[in-house]
């Protein structure tokens, strides 16, 4: 991942930094009595990767909860939550997530199912995008919402047509039930963020943009596990931006960072959500979209920040030197993002502050070309760029073939000049980075090899590009690309061990890869028994 792209035979890292790169006589004279040696014998080292967009802690906890996101189907769902209840008889609330909503009619599951299972507590599961949340009947009577109850600004309660709520909460509605929570306790945000950790240098992860700092959880989390001495990833957070409020909370956007900066944690991006998913009419589209029969509707989505002050907040930000992150799934959403940038690219003038757009489903053709001339990247979760049972049935028919064409162009973005990073959304998806990057230069999800079509194959990406978007592409945009993402003199020693030439199509699919070891500054965080066998 050097300028030249050059694949070498040694590396030779002393006090955390490479400080040799090339052939074995190269880095021959640096050897010595107390030098550890690895022969690699046909296996790959790789940079770093870096997870652009990432929730670490609300992954741990999902762990540490009712953790669906390992089932499929309501009867697998409901076996789970059951035994979860068995075994958790004195927690107050049965709390948990990662189901599909393709699993579900609609994408709309039925309190009446967990009330089958779990009748006389609450219940509180989040879908595994986190937009929606699945109660029961418990839950919907503790926070006092019944058939009557209006929808909350910016949020709906399903309801069948009968007008019976159906225990299906969408975004902000989740809020009815979600304040009823009692407050973390730090020790068990600090024990998920310490699980997470753990799990993303399994998989060679050396560095992330937690896409949503909350002061009560990664807040806490992070700062705890940082003094602790034990924060071994480099962390970059983004402080999340309260949709219901206005420029007033900049100044404690300041303060927060001045005051939880800790060594490896850089509290330095600010994350804006624009709209909500396709699957639940929430992302803005400059289009209306579609009813089931393929006819226009009303429904497009809306904003959940006003476009007409969106730019001066942004501008603000850049000012002080924030980065922002944008959540970003419609098209009209995409183009408000690039709208804010010019912006503050005009009150400002250039900056490096490197804001970038996360998930970019749909993109109008007229925008791809900005993310270049603004200095915007493009924040792309891979795995989401093929067919699955939640795209066909939830967002291919809503959207029409014009629109549908334009669904995760990565290609585009790269023949546009944009630079690309990747991110996983963990718990969303998987936070398997080889995974990801399978989907993006196959366009097949890993389940599906050659049993379903590429998706929008001109869409493509090599997997160099690929490799590139989770190496030097996340480093550009967290700020590290001096230190990390490359294999280059005086550059950290952030470096992973692949199980093969993660090049060579002969030694398996790239989701199939697996880490032997994961170094950050030269130590190990995470090693597999027999690496020098």
């Amino acid at each position: 991942m050097d300028p030249v792209r050059g694949i070498v035979r040694t590396v030779a890292v002393r006090d955390g930094r490479i400080v040799a790169v090339g052939d074995a006589a190269e880095a021959a004279w640096l050897t010595g009595p107390r030098t550890r040696r690895i022969e690699l014998r046909g296996r790959t080292v790789t940079p770093g990767f870096g997870d652009a967009h990432v929730h670490p802690v609300s992954s741990g906890l999902e762990r540490l909860r009712c953790d669906l996101s390992g089932v499929r189907g309501l009867d697998a769902y409901l076996a789970v939550v059951s035994a979860y209840a068995e075994a958790h008889q004195g927690e107050p609330w049965i709390r948990g997530g990662g189901w599909s909503m393709g699993d579900f009619p609609g994408g709309i599951p039925d309190r009446a199912d967990l009330d089958r299972v779990v009748p006389d507590r609450p219940v509180y599961l989040d879908s595994r995008d986190g937009h929606t949340a699945w109660v029961n009947s418990k839950a919907l009577d503790l926070a006092g919402v019944t058939d009557s109850t209006p929808h909350p600004t910016d949020g709906r309660i399903e309801r069948d047509a009968d007008g019976r709520s159906l225990g299906t909460l969408q975004e902000t509605a989740a809020d009815l039930v979600r304040r009823l929570f009692p407050p973390e306790p730090p020790e068990l945000v600090v024990a998920a963020l310490r699980l997470a950790q753990a799990e993303l240098h399994a998989l060679g992860i050396t560095s992330w943009q937690d896409a949503h700092v909350r002061v009560d959880q990664e807040e806490v989390a992070y700062t705890t596990l940082a003094e602790r001495g034990e924060l071994t990833a480099r962390v970059v957070g983004a402080l999340g931006w309260d949709e219901t409020r206005g420029a007033e909370q900049i100044d404690e956007l300041v303060e927060r960072r001045a005051r939880t900066a800790r060594p490896g944690y850089a509290p330095t991006s600010v994350k804006l959500f624009l709209d909500g998913v396709i699957e639940t009419s929430t992302a803005a589209l400059l289009e209306p979209y579609l009813d089931a029969h393929g006819r226009p509707t009303a429904e497009r989505g809306h904003l959940l920040v006003d476009p007409g002050v969106l730019g001066r907040h942004v501008a603000r930000l850049d000012a002080l030197g924030f980065q922002v992150h944008f959540h970003a799934i419609g098209d009209l959403a995409v183009r408000a993002a690039l709208d804010a940038v010019e912006a503050a690219r005009r009150a400002n003038g250039p900056s490096d502050t490197r804001p970038h757009i996360a998930h970019i489903q749909v993109i109008h053709p007229d925008d791809l070309g900005r993310f270049a001339g603004l200095g915007v990247v493009a924040n792309a979760q891979a795995e989401w760029a093929a067919l699955e049972v939640q795209l066909e049935l939830l967002t291919i028919p809503f959207l029409g073939p014009e629109r549908v064409a334009r669904i995760y162009p990565f290609g585009s973005l790269l023949r546009a000049g944009a630079t690309l990073a990747m991110g996983s959304d963990w718990s969303v998806s998987t936070a398997d980075p080889f995974i990801e990057m399978e989907t993006a230069v196959e366009r097949v999800r890993v389940e599906h090899r050659g049993a379903k079509p590429a998706f929008l194959p001109d869409e493509r990406i090599e997997l160099a590009e690929a490799l590139r978007a989770f190496t030097r592409g996340s480093a550009w945009v967290d700020h590290l690309d001096r230190d990390v993402g490359s294999i280059e003199v005086g550059k950290a020693a952030d470096l992973v061990v692949l199980d093969r030439d993660l090049f060579d199509r002969g030694a398996g699919a790239i989701g199939e890869a697996r880490v032997q070891a994961t170094f950050v500054g030269g130590t190990a965080v995470h090693e597999l028994p027999g690496l020098e066998g």
